[in-house]
């Protein structure tokens, strides 16, 4: 078979995948990337043959035909059963003796903390939050949206905005900048020509997440209703927080709370502030870090862990992604 590598760490995120190949010592023999993971849209099998053809190119580069196991941390990996499901899928792959499938958001957590222990929260186009303890134990949230309790994320943030500006300017609601800075963006002259554009798809729906920065832009210029909006992102973030703490037994004692995802990565300074001022209300012993680690790495570190890899190897792995 040749030779066998450690760990096949996978990071597939809706938008790109990056996986790399690991050696028992922490080592990165190989990495690759490839497009989107989305199951939903284009089913499980051609989204794992997505990824199957940058696990081919990092494979060839490092020289390997398999690993002893494969860590891999995926988008719409929400439910147990999803998990389990994508789990099976990749093992058909041959690629590992051992699959294990987490959600994605699991290798921004591990990726930010020297032991599996604390509390994740990313919002990027969705918002989502997880907490892990060495022991195994986990804390989270399905993270379907609405459905299930959810508020946030940037595409949903586009959305209110969207809905401020419209009734900002048909006036069943109250005045906002929104209903000039959105269309604006789109060098449109209101909000009727935007809501027009984006409904005969002259403006992609894609592009509705372009109108997030436009939010936080006019949040800080000082309007009222952009500025309330990014106050209870604030508030969602804090929630899923310390519910996920108090689910593990960390809420009063000093945990490490890491902020991911485009939005929060971003670090606007109302949200960033706003965010700190709640945690240290509501969790005054969180300690709250934005993670700008590339999640491939969390996926590795959490590989290492499922085989007991000694603390030297964790460390030339991440020295190695500390450095790309």
């Amino acid at each position: 078979m040749g030779v066998t590598a450690h760990v096949l760490a996978v990071d597939a995120g809706n938008s790109k995948t990056d996986v790399a190949v690991v050696a028992a010592d922490g080592s990165v023999l190989a990495t690759a990337g490839g497009g989107g993971f989305r199951p939903p849209a284009v089913g499980v099998r051609q989204a794992v043959d997505k990824v199957a053809d940058a696990v081919g190119r990092a494979f060839a580069e490092a020289g390997v035909r398999g690993v002893e196991h494969v860590s891999a941390c995926l988008a719409n990996a929400d439910l147990p059963v999803e998990e389990a499901q994508l789990a099976a899928a990749l093992h058909e792959r041959g690629w590992g003796a051992t699959v294990e499938v987490r959600n994605d958001t699991f290798a921004i957590l591990r990726a930010g903390v020297e032991e599996p222990r604390g509390v994740a929260v990313v919002c990027g186009a969705g918002i989502n939050c997880v907490g892990m303890l060495p022991d195994g134990r986990t804390a989270r949230f399905p993270a379907l949206g609405r459905i299930s309790g959810d508020w946030g994320g940037g595409w949903g943030l586009a959305e209110e905005a969207l809905w401020h500006g419209a009734r900002a300017e048909d006036g069943r609601g109250g005045p906002t900048a929104l209903a000039r800075t959105l269309p604006a963006h789109f060098g449109l002259d209101s909000m009727y020509a935007l809501i027009e554009a984006l409904h005969l798809e002259r403006v992609a729906e894609e592009r509705r997440h372009e109108l997030t920065p436009v939010l936080f832009a006019t949040a800080a210029a000082g309007d009222p209703v952009a500025r309330g909006l990014v106050d209870r992102l604030a508030d969602e973030v804090v929630a899923m927080a310390v519910v996920a703490l108090t689910r593990l037994g960390l809420l009063d004692e000093e945990a490490p709370v890491l902020l991911g995802g485009g939005v929060l990565a971003a670090r606007h300074p109302q949200l960033d502030d706003r965010v700190r001022e709640l945690l240290a209300e509501r969790a005054p012993k969180a300690v709250p870090r934005v993670v700008t680690a590339r999640p491939v790495l969390g996926a590795a570190l959490l590989g290492l862990d499922h085989l007991g890899a000694p603390g030297r190897a964790h460390a030339r792995v991440r020295a190695y992604y500390e450095k790309v």
